[in-house]
């Protein structure tokens, strides 16, 4: 997949984990979350589960990059969320 592809596909995959989880990450770290989710998801899927991969901007790679934009965003809660308590 070209650059443009993974930036678009990640944008939209951002775009809807943070409807599905709600969040205040800014446009670039959602577009950011959602291109490493579109990654995780489909190494998920394609390595691991052998269902689908992110082949390109189409439904099946959408909901395969919301999965693993979920999956981020929720491992990245995790830990800015453990640093943040974690400080005085």
């Amino acid at each position: 997949m070209g650059i443009i592809a993974w930036i678009v596909l990640g944008a939209i995959a951002g775009y809807l984990t943070n409807l599905i989880m709600g969040g205040s990450e800014g446009v670039i770290a959602t577009i950011l979350l959602g291109i490493v989710g579109a990654v995780v998801g489909g190494y998920l899927a394609g390595t691991v589960l052998k269902v689908a991969d992110v082949t390109g901007i189409n439904v099946e790679s959408i909901v395969v990059a919301v999965i693993g934009g979920v999956v981020v965003v929720a491992a990245y809660r995790l830990l800015v969320g453990q640093r943040s308590s974690t400080q005085v």
